[in-house]
């Protein structure tokens, strides 16, 4: 069976405000108060909350120090980001109607993220979208993730399929899709925009409209 496998943050769901507002509540707690802004930053919501951290404490100045806080402080993210993770975050425009699109025609789907498997599970289901993905690969379902080809296969697998493509947003799911040796789509829909172009991605999708026919075209026999 054919598959289309989706990253989660930054491909299915735009979740960067609440990401981002879960960092800044780390700052605030050291009296640093917002470092991050929630649209002008969007895009180093999907690059990790470790990354976010490093971020914000560049900028605040902090110096030796801003390492140690960054492992003591992704907990506390974490944990906030786990308690108000369904606050600003939606799905993008489509998405839903794509995905139904691609069952009926008898693909099978899946998800493929290096979000935490609880985390994963809670937010698709708030979005109620759990039940329309076969299999949900995270960052902590096999011992590798992201970019390591092993999540996406076991993606695959999962769900029940045989080959697929990978659907994404971020150089993470490029080099994925590279590792596993199969076709790879970014969406320009995200905050990198059409930058993702310079990836050189199999193909591109602006809306999630266009995503029936591109799959068939990526999965032809």
């Amino acid at each position: 069976m054919k598959t289309v496998v989706f990253d989660l943050d930054g491909t299915l769901a735009d979740t960067s405000k609440d990401l981002i507002a879960a960092a800044n509540a780390c700052f605030d707690a050291r009296g640093l108060g917002v470092l991050l802004d929630p649209q002008a930053d969007a895009r180093w919501a999907f690059r990790g909350g470790r990354r976010m951290l490093s971020l914000g404490f560049e900028r605040a100045g902090v110096g030796p120090e801003a390492e140690a806080w960054v492992e003591t402080d992704f907990a506390t993210l974490l944990a906030h980001y786990d308690a108000n993770i369904h606050v600003h975050t939606v799905l993008y425009p489509g998405a839903v109607e794509a995905v139904e699109a691609l069952r009926g025609a008898g693909y099978a789907v899946s998800v493929c993220t290096n979000k935490p498997g609880a985390q994963t599970e809670k937010l698709l289901a708030s979005l109620g979208v759990r039940e329309l993905f076969g299999a949900v690969v995270a960052a902590d379902t096999l011992p590798v993730r992201k970019p390591d080809p092993a999540p996406y296969f076991a993606a695959v697998e999962r769900a029940g399929g045989t080959r697929g493509i990978l659907i994404g947003d971020t150089e993470t799911d490029r080099e994925t899709a590279r590792a596993a040796g199969i076709p790879c789509v970014l969406v320009t829909f995200g905050p990198d925009g059409r930058e993702v172009e310079a990836l050189e991605p199999e193909a591109l999708l602006d809306h999630f409209d266009d995503l029936p026919e591109l799959a068939t075209r990526l999965l032809a026999d």
